[in-house]
């Protein structure tokens, strides 16, 4: 295993296994860029802040692995994101939405670039529409 893998499964067991979100932003750099599907997100500050976001909205995440790779300096992860939405959701507006007490089960991919022990470069795919319509927020949802 290589240090973008490992650097990628800290990431993952500390946004999964109690939050630990001091954990969460010494795997980023300082000046690390993310792109999320709520946009592109610049600093270790801000990233860490989002993760913040994302952990108080669904606090008792598991993330189930479908796949794992790693090539060079860069790890990939694709699976299911799964938990309960018991905490508000804070939309790229900033807006912010009552908790649904639902469901998710998101499948995702994510992608970390990794330079001296550090995500440099980060991707977050998933599909925001399949998000929100488990959690009862799309028009003609299911409640």
């Amino acid at each position: 295993m290589g240090q973008a893998r490992e650097v990628m499964d800290r990431l993952t067991e500390a946004l999964t296994t109690g939050t630990d979100l001091k954990a969460v932003m010494e795997c980023f750099a300082e000046d690390a860029v993310a792109i999320t599907p709520d946009g592109e997100i610049r600093g270790r500050d801000n990233i860490g802040e989002y993760w913040r976001q994302m952990t108080d909205a669904i606090p008792d995440s598991e993330y189930q692995s479908v796949h794992k790779h790693e090539s060079g300096n860069t790890a990939i992860d694709e699976g299911f994101f799964t938990g309960k939405n018991t905490g508000p959701l804070v939309l790229p507006s900033g807006e912010s939405l009552e908790p649904t007490q639902k469901d998710v089960r998101v499948r995702g991919c994510d992608v970390a670039t990794v330079e001296d022990g550090k995500i440099v470069s980060y991707r977050l795919y998933f599909d925001q529409l399949d998000f929100l319509g488990q959690l009862g927020l799309l028009p003609n949802a299911p409640t």
